[in-house]
């Protein structure tokens, strides 16, 4: 191996991580819509009181923000591409660390997931519903959703300077 080549950084994590996250929230998605048919089943008490599969169309960004039809479906493509590749662009100029490229994995894993669903479904499937007994939480959330979490979370948390300037 060369010294130049041992000097780049690796995008092996960010790869693999993008590419499970997405294969694991498209065939979750899959399957509820189409196996479980729960777009028309509309909900499925998996642990009654705790985790429901509920069917949501997610047309606009996090709790339905700036749902709309049309123009908004394609903004919200173009952005979550545009962020991938500002974080896929980052990644291969910078040298990070692992927790940093596997955290990228997962938010470019989980926009492009929600990109597809938008260009197949025009929204984004939403399936997963979490509780406790006694409080019925209106919100739904897929595979996605909690790479996209997960990965901005790691991303603030396992990039920057280890001593500040």
């Amino acid at each position: 191996m060369t010294a130049a080549r041992a000097a780049r950084p690796t995008m092996r994590a960010v790869i693999w991580t993008a590419v499970a996250v997405f294969l694991i929230d498209q065939i979750s998605k899959y399957w509820v819509v189409h196996i479980l048919q729960l777009d028309r089943r509309r909900e499925i008490d998996v642990l009654p009181g705790w985790l429901h599969f509920r069917m949501a169309w997610n047309q606009g960004i996090n709790f339905g923000l700036f749902a709309g039809e049309g123009w908004t479906r394609w903004l919200l493509i173009a952005l979550a591409l545009a962020i991938a590749g500002w974080v896929w662009r980052w990644m291969a100029r910078s040298r990070p660390g692992r927790w940093a490229q596997i955290s990228a994995g997962l938010l470019i894993g989980g926009a492009l997931g929600n990109v597809v669903d938008r260009l197949v479904y025009g929204a984004v499937a939403d399936f997963l519903n979490m509780g406790f007994p006694g409080f019925d939480n209106p919100y739904s959330f897929n595979v996605a959703d909690i790479a996209i979490f997960a990965g901005a979370a790691g991303l603030v948390l396992f990039t920057g300077d280890a001593k500040p300037r």
